[in-house]
C-alpha cells in the first residue's frame, strides 16, 4: 500500500460494498491500489445484551472471500460511523465500545494493513483508551484517523447526523488540529497511530497547512465534489489542490477518493489517472533533494573524525558536491591574490596547508585556484587517516608532484618545516563546531603565520524550534545498549529533514573565529534564545540545528534554510530533540538554553527550555552523548 517512488498510490473509499470480490475488481480495473470498506454491515447495529450481540445474523462478511493477501495489503478496513465512543448516553456509549472491540479484533484477524476511525469533535477520551489498550496489547493494524483539515469537515458522502458537537464550543473545539492532538497525546504518540486527512473544497490557510504537514499523516481523503471540470468533461483539481497533492505526493503519501463520480459517463477510473498525471508531471527534484532521496528523516549520528577514521565511501559521498568545492577554490583564489600582489607574482611563493585533506578534494581545488591567479603556491596536504593518505600519495605522484607534499600526521601534533600563509580545512558539521573544528585549527594555528588566513575564517551555528511526529517516534525507537535509558533523547542526531514544520525562524547560537587571536582559549560557550511562535497552536519536538560559514570575504557557505547554498547537499541538518513534546500556543516565547563544553577529553552539548515550561537539562555532563577529543 505504501506509495512507490515512480507512481502514485490511489486507493478507493467505498460507502456500501455489497459484492466485495466484484468491488476489488473494479477498483483494480480502474488503476486504484487498494479500497476502504466497511469492516461490518453498514446498516447492521449490533446491540450487546449480556456481552454478546441480540442479532440472529453475522455483522460482518467471511475472510473466504478473500484471500489473505489481498485482506492483508489492498483492504483499509472502516469502523461503523454509528459507534460514539465518547456518548454520555450509558447504553449507547457501552454499545458502541463492544462494537467497536468487535470490529477492531475482526480487523486483527483479518491482518488488514490498517484501521481507519472516524474523528468527529474533541470529545474522544474513551476513543483515546481503547485505541491506545489495543495498540499496546497486540493489535497489529495501524489506526488511521479520519478527520478534516478544518473542524467539522467530515462531510465526504458519509455524514453522520448524530456526530458529537458540543453545545459549550471553544476554541479547540473548531479546531480540528486541537481534536488530533488531544488524541494523539491522550495515545502516547504511539507510532502506528496516524492521520486520514480529508482535503475540503475550501482550503485552510497556509499556515494550517504547513501545521497538518508535520504531522503523520497516512493517507490524504479526496471527495469528488473537490474536483472542478475540465473543458473535456474529465475531473481536475484547482491549482491550490494540485500543488498541495503534489506536496503530499513528495512526502510519499497515498490518496483516497471517497463519494461517487460527478462526471457524466466516466466512472472512478478518470479520478484515478489525473492523480497519476499529477505525480507524473511533479517538477524534478532539486540535486539536493535528489541526493537524499532515500534517507528522508533518517536519523544518522554525527561523525567522529578525530576518533574513527572515515571510510573510502563517506569521502566518496562528501565530494560529489558540486558546490561547496567550486566556493572553496573561490575563496582561496581571492586569498592567493590578496596575499601575492601582481607585480610580485614571479618572485614570490606563499605556502598553502590543506588541514584534514582526506582524499584530496581541497587539494585539487587550491592547484587549480593558484592556476587561475597565475601564482605560485607550495601546498601541503595534512591528513590523520593512513588510508587516505595511500590515495593522497598515489595522486601525488600521478598528478601533482613536487607541487605538493602529503604529510600523515594529526594536525595538532605536527611539527611544521615552515608557517602558512593560508591554512585550509572542512572540518565543519551540521552544527557548525560538532566536528570540533574549533579545537583542530586552534592545535593547527601555531604553523600559521602572523598574518595568515585561515578558510573559513569564521562560522556560526544556528537553531530553530522544530514540531515533527515522525523524528519525534524515530527517536523513540532508538536503544542503545549499556546508556542511559533517555539517551536517544539527548543525543543529537543529522538528519534530512522532511515531515516537519519549522515553528520560527533560525537564530544564531555559537559563532567561532580562525584564527583564534584570544590570549586564552576557551571553546566553551553558553547562549539562550528567545523564538515566538507566530503560527497556531502546535507541538514542540526538538530544535532543528544549521550553520552558516564565512570562508574568506564574502564567499559564504550556508545550511541555514534562510541563505542555503543552492546545490550544496554536504550537510543535512542537525536534530537535538527533547524528552516530552511541548504543547505551545501562538503568541508565546520559547526560551531554549544550549551550552557547549569541554574538558581535556570530549566536547558534549547539553540543551534545556525554560519557557514556557521548563524542561530538565539534555545530557548532563555528557552522560549520554560526547565527541572525543
Amino acid at each position: 500500500m505504501a506509495a512507490s517512488r515512480n507512481r502514485a498510490s490511489v486507493g478507493l473509499d467505498f460507502h456500501y460494498c455489497p459484492d466485495i470480490s466484484r468491488s476489488l475488481n473494479d477498483c483494480s480495473d480502474a488503476g486504484y491500489d487498494f479500497a476502504a470498506i466497511s469492516i461490518a454491515h453498514p446498516q447492521h447495529r449490533r446491540e450487546f445484551m449480556g456481552g454478546k450481540a441480540s442479532s440472529k445474523s453475522n455483522f460482518t462478511r467471511s475472510d473466504l472471500l478473500l484471500t489473505s493477501q489481498d485482506w492483508g495489503s489492498l483492504i483499509v478496513g472502516k469502523v461503523s460511523p454509528w459507534i460514539q465512543m465518547d456518548s454520555d448516553d450509558l447504553i449507547i456509549r457501552r454499545n458502541s465500545e463492544q462494537a467497536f472491540e468487535q470490529e477492531l479484533q475482526y480487523a486483527n484477524y483479518l491482518s488488514l494493513p490498517a484501521v481507519m476511525v472516524s474523528l468527529r469533535s474533541s470529545q474522544c477520551v474513551n476513543l483515546a483508551r481503547y485505541l491506545y489498550h489495543r495498540l499496546m496489547t497486540g493489535f497489529t493494524n495501524q489506526i488511521w484517523v479520519q478527520l478534516g483539515m478544518k473542524a467539522l469537515e467530515l462531510d465526504t458522502g458519509d455524514v453522520v447526523s448524530d456526530a458529537l458537537i458540543p453545545d459549550d464550543l471553544t476554541a479547540a473545539d473548531l479546531d480540528s488540529w486541537e481534536w488530533w492532538n488531544k488524541l494523539r497525546t491522550l495515545c502516547g504518540s504511539h507510532k502506528r497511530l496516524g492521520l486520514a486527512l480529508i482535503v475540503p473544497e475550501d482550503l485552510p490557510t497556509d499556515e494550517e497547512i504547513e501545521r497538518w504537514l508535520g504531522e503523520p499523516i497516512r493517507c490524504v481523503v479526496l471527495a469528488t465534489n473537490v474536483f472542478l471540470t475540465n473543458k473535456k468533461g474529465y475531473p481536475v483539481l484547482s491549482k491550490p489542490h494540485q500543488q498541495l497533492i503534489q506536496r503530499l505526493f513528495r512526502l510519499d503519501r497515498q490518496v483516497m477518493i471517497s463519494g461517487h463520480s460527478r462526471h457524466a459517463d466516466k466512472a472512478l477510473a478518470p479520478y484515478q489517472q489525473y492523480l497519476a498525471y499529477l505525480y507524473q508531471t511533479m517538477p524534478p527534484l532539486d540535486p539536493v533533494a535528489s541526493f537524499a532521496k532515500g534517507y528522508e528523516d533518517y536519523l544518522q549520528c554525527p561523525l567522529q573524525p578525530l576518533m574513527d577514521n572515515l571510510e573510502s565511501q563517506t569521502y566518496e559521498i562528501f565530494e560529489k558536491d558540486p558546490v561547496k568545492y567550486s566556493e572553496y577554490q573561490k575563496a582561496m583564489y581571492l586569498a592567493i591574490l590578496d596575499k601575492v600582489p601582481e607585480d610580485e607574482k614571479d618572485s614570490k611563493h606563499i605556502v598553502l596547508m590543506v588541514v584534514g585533506a582526506g582524499r584530496g578534494p581541497l587539494v585539487k581545488a587550491a592547484l587549480t585556484a593558484a592556476q587561475k591567479a597565475d601564482r605560485k603556491v607550495n601546498v601541503y596536504a595534512i591528513e590523520k587517516n593512513p588510508n587516505a593518505v595511500v590515495t593522497l600519495l598515489h595522486l601525488k605522484n600521478e598528478l601533482w608532484g613536487d607541487s605538493v607534499t602529503v604529510v600523515s600526521c594529526d594536525m595538532r601534533e605536527w611539527k611544521a618545516p615552515e608557517k602558512a600563509d593560508i591554512l585550509v580545512s572542512e572540518l565543519l558539521g551540521s552544527f557548525g563546531d560538532n566536528e570540533l573544528s574549533p579545537e583542530c585549527l586552534d592545535g593547527a594555528q601555531k604553523f600559521l603565520r602572523d598574518d595568515g588566513v585561515s578558510i573559513p575564517q569564521s562560522y556560526t551555528s544556528y537553531l530553530s524550534p522544530l514540531q515533527s511526529s515522525k523524528l519525534y517516534n524515530e527517536v523513540r525507537q532508538v536503544r542503545e545498549k549499556d546508556k542511559h535509558p533517555e539517551a536517544h533523547f539527548e543525543t543529537p542526531y543529522v538528519v534530512r529533514l522532511h515531515s516537519r514544520r519549522e515553528l520560527a525562524d533560525a537564530q544564531p547560537l555559537f559563532t567561532f573565529h580562525h584564527p583564534n587571536k584570544a590570549s586564552v582559549i576557551d571553546n566553551n560557550r553558553y547562549g539562550s534564545l528567545k523564538f515566538t511562535i507566530k503560527n497556531n497552536n502546535c507541538l514542540l519536538h526538538g530544535f532543528a540545528g544549521y550553520f552558516e560559514t564565512q570562508l574568506y570575504k564574502d564567499v559564504m557557505l550556508s545550511i541555514v534554510p534562510q541563505t542555503h547554498s543552492e546545490g550544496m547537499f554536504s550537510w543535512f541538518p542537525a536534530f537535538f530533540p527533547i524528552r516530552e513534546p511541548m504543547y505551545l500556543t501562538r503568541d508565546c516565547t520559547v526560551e531554549v538554553h544550549f551550552w557547549r563544553l569541554v574538558n581535556p577529553q570530549k566536547v558534549w552539548y547539553e540543551w534545556c527550555i525554560s519557557r514556557p515550561q521548563a524542561t530538565d537539562i539534555h545530557n548532563p555532563n555528557g552522560r549520554s552523548y560526547t565527541i572525543g577529543l
